[in-house]
């Protein structure tokens, strides 16, 4: 007798709408979730937006403040210092298995996609680079096909897209993770498990580099700010 067609439950649905907001930036990072606005704007009660909340929670997306209310998660240095070599090590592996298992026909159909990685690069379009490079890994993550690997990708892949492409926006990096795509693809191309993992890791880990760089170059604006703003609450203010 054939399985049931179960109907998604609402609250599934809602959380899938609020990642997509997320991930598009109309939630920010660490932002208060206004819960009124959203159950208005969403046309849904309090209770499946709860439920849906709580389901973010799990996945790292946001955190519970208390006292305070629910908040779009931020990622922390600390934060990626301990993903980015998790993610490097997992995604690693998917190439070394999809370098494996790679067919001609497979090789088809990630060209194209590496055509149009290309393109956006020498474009320095980075919204269309970013979800070029997003389907790549998707892709080769299917080639894998290892869903106990595809599971605990998909987790910290989320967690990550708080960051979402701030790597990219570091000088010559999009054209850096260009090249390295395109060494990733020349490795599964020559069926070299070996080769595809190592530069697969060396692509995640250069990403950690770009968030490192940026965060040292964006420490002496920030001290900067800081004393100005401090100074002008500190220095009397003339009488006229």
């Amino acid at each position: 007798m054939a399985a049931r067609i179960v109907q998604k439950i609402l609250y599934q649905e809602v959380a899938d709408r609020l990642r997509g907001m997320i991930q598009a930036e109309e939630l920010r990072a660490g932002e208060w979730i206004d819960e009124v606005r959203l159950t208005e704007s969403l046309g849904i009660s309090r209770t499946p937006l709860r439920e849906a909340l709580k389901v973010l929670v799990a996945e790292g997306l946001l955190r519970i403040e208390p006292r305070r209310g629910c908040f779009v998660n931020e990622l922390s240095g600390r934060d990626l210092e301990n993903i980015f070599p998790l993610m490097a090590m997992l995604e690693g592996r998917c190439a070394f298995e999809a370098a494996r298992k790679i067919t001609d026909a497979d090789l088809r159909r990630l060209e194209p996609l590496h055509d149009d990685l290309r393109r956006y690069a020498e474009r320095g379009s980075i919204d269309e680079y970013y979800a070029a490079n997003a389907r790549i890994h998707v892709a080769i993550q299917d080639l894998a096909d290892n869903p106990w690997l595809s599971g605990l990708i998909d987790k910290l892949r989320q967690v990550l897209s708080l960051s979402r492409h701030r790597s990219l926006t570091y000088p010559g990096r999009i054209d850096e993770s260009c090249a390295e795509h395109l060494a990733i693809f020349a490795a599964l191309k020559a069926r070299d498990p070996e080769g595809a993992e190592a530069v697969t890791r060396k692509h995640l880990m250069r990403q950690l580099d770009a968030l490192r760089a940026l965060a040292h170059r964006d420490e002496p604006a920030a001290m900067t700010s800081g004393l100005r703003a401090v100074q002008a609450v500190e220095t009397p203010h003339e009488h006229r």
